[in-house]
């Protein structure tokens, strides 16, 4: 099965998604990146999701439980690159990522982690 790589980028992880999500992916790297968090010490998770035109809701509720998973290990998390379409239909899903801070792009992302206290 692939994987979503993720990059250490000092006490920050950067997750680009650059695929069609299915289920079994978005499960995998759910437990991919709580191991990371705790090996890495992770501070921070920055996920890109630019490159997903459709987010189902399963999708929309992994993104929540990662965020959810991240912060009870220590890490916040910034999702970046939301297009409109994929906003709009989270909305309509009733999914509202509570707890999850979002950036237009990775350079903003990357500045709401470094800042934080």
């Amino acid at each position: 099965m692939e994987r979503i790589p993720i990059l250490r980028m000092g006490r920050l992880l950067l997750v680009t998604i650059q695929v069609d999500m299915h289920d079994r992916l978005a499960l995998a790297l759910q437990d991919d990146l709580t191991a990371r968090i705790v090996k890495d010490g992770a501070r921070g998770v920055l996920i890109d999701i630019s490159s997903l035109d459709i987010v189902d809701s399963f999708i929309g509720r992994m993104l929540d439980t990662i965020a959810s998973m991240s912060r009870m290990l220590g890490a916040e998390t910034v999702v970046v690159g939301m297009r409109p379409a994929v906003a709009i239909t989270m909305v309509e899903l009733g999914l509202s990522l509570k707890g999850v801070r979002t950036a237009l792009d990775v350079e903003k992302g990357m500045e709401i982690l470094r800042n934080r206290p």
